[in-house]
């Protein structure tokens, strides 16, 4: 950068990348079968169209966590797990319900690590009969335990309106602007909790 562009504060593309929040979108599910993916892939591709930060889908089976309890800690997907927490300034969790609550593969890696949760912010965005809305109340309380500040607006899919067969995710267009809204609110408050860190 030149010196005319550092000081009238114009940032290279590179430079802007670097500056920006990392926020990932975290996959809650690792079934076979699963449809987080598409309900992730389509809350990015909203959230890349937004230029603010630089999101990233984040998905737990990739990790092949084992069962928390059952293990030294030495497996190489618990560290690799922590190191892509501790490189997000904040998080969006794609829910689904089950029983009424989140899934036990997210609360199990949601308890493979603890500082790399603390001070950072959280949106929800579930799935479900009634729109995953149990299951997000269980993790707001999850996060709250965590240090996660967990945002207010909540977007809700059903599986009756919002995915076809259960297995073809057709979102209805209302669904944009509660998006948008809990992504406004969740890079603003991780931009304000990254103080804290």
């Amino acid at each position: 950068m030149g010196f005319i562009d550092r000081l009238f504060g114009k940032e290279t593309k590179e430079e802007e990348t670097m500056t920006k929040l990392n926020i990932g979108i975290i996959l809650g599910s690792t079934r076979e079968g699963r449809v987080s993916p598409q309900v992730g892939e389509w809350v990015k591709s909203i959230a890349d169209k937004r230029g603010d930060a630089n999101y990233e889908i984040v998905d737990i089976a990739d990790y092949k966590l084992p069962f928390l309890g059952t293990t030294d800690g030495s497996e190489p997907g618990i560290a690799a797990w922590n190191e892509k927490l501790n490189s997000l300034d904040g998080f969006v969790f794609i829910v689904q319900e089950y029983n009424h609550s989140i899934t036990g593969a997210l609360k199990n890696a949601i308890d493979f690590a603890r500082e790399a949760w603390n001070n950072k912010a959280a949106g929800i965005v579930s799935y479900g009969s009634t729109g995953g809305a149990r299951a997000a109340e269980h993790l707001r309380g999850i996060l709250g335990e965590l240090s996660v500040a967990d945002v207010r607006v909540h977007p809700t899919l059903s599986l009756f309106t919002d995915f076809e067969n259960g297995s073809v995710f057709k979102p209805q267009e209302l669904h944009l602007t509660n998006v948008n809204a809990m992504l406004d609110q969740t890079v603003a408050w991780s931009g304000a909790l990254k103080t804290l860190r």
